[in-house]
Parts: C-alpha cells; structure tokens; sequence
C-alpha cells in the first residue's frame, strides 16, 4: 500500500465475483489480496460509500463515489502513516519512587516560611504497626 492516509477495503471472494468487471478497474493488488484504496468511507447505511481520487480521460482530478452492500465488505484497514496513531509500543512514564515515611516526607509541607507550623496546620501522623500474631500476645 502506498503513503497516503485512507483506508483500504477488502471484499469477499463472493462480492467480487458478484461485482465482476464492474470492480476490477478499482481493485488494487497486495499481499494481503485485491482492495479498494479511498480517502474516505463512510459506513453508516446499508452502502458502504468510498471516495477515491482518480483522473477522468482529459487527466484532470475527479472525486469518484464507489458504493456497494455493506454485506460484500470483509474488512476495512485504515492505512495511516502517523506513529502516534494506532496500538504500537509506547513509552511509559517511570514511576516515582515510593517513600518509606510518609510522616517525615509531609512535615516541612506544613511548616510555614520560618521553618515553624503555620497556624492551624495539622501535625503528620505516622500509621500504626500492623497487628500481627505475634505483637497482640501479651
């Protein structure tokens, strides 16, 4: 397939039979099999509508609309040439490493410009020990 960003449409071996000579000037050949190549498509009715750029006899530019039954199409691809488009690898962010007092992480957050509590701020608490076995027998 080209560059270009579209999409590629597949068919049935059915449909294309059905659709005979009719098709064939439209068909491009691949390695996954004969597709359409458009710009556009739109699948919202009982016709799947493509556009495609082509050239009329004079060679100037024209837009062709090629419609058939939504049920001759097997699968449409999109053929997008943009990197950060689609389910590639992505690069995750590293986490940030975890502290082991939390208590003595918060405390200079509280304390104000002088180094002392502001007023109204809450002292860290530290979370308790958990309870084992062992540390509730008396």
């Amino acid at each position: 397939m080209n560059e270009s960003n579209g999409y590629a449409v597949f068919f049935f071996p059915q449909a294309l039979e059905a659709l005979g000579d009719a098709i064939r000037p439209y068909l491009q050949e691949g390695a996954a099999g004969a597709h359409v190549l458009c710009n556009e498509i739109d699948t919202g009715g009982a016709l799947v509508e493509m556009t495609l750029q082509g050239r009329d006899s004079e060679n100037r530019e024209v837009a062709l609309e090629l419609m058939v039954p939504t049920s001759m199409v097997r699968m449409i691809v999109s053929t997008r040439s943009d990197e950060s488009f689609g389910f590639g690898p992505q690069v995750a962010a590293r986490p940030e490493p975890v502290v082991a007092n939390a208590g003595a992480a918060a405390a200079p957050a509280a304390a104000g410009a002088e180094g002392k509590p502001e007023a109204g701020a809450s002292a860290p608490t530290v979370a308790p020990e958990p309870v084992t076995e062992e540390s509730g027998k008396s």
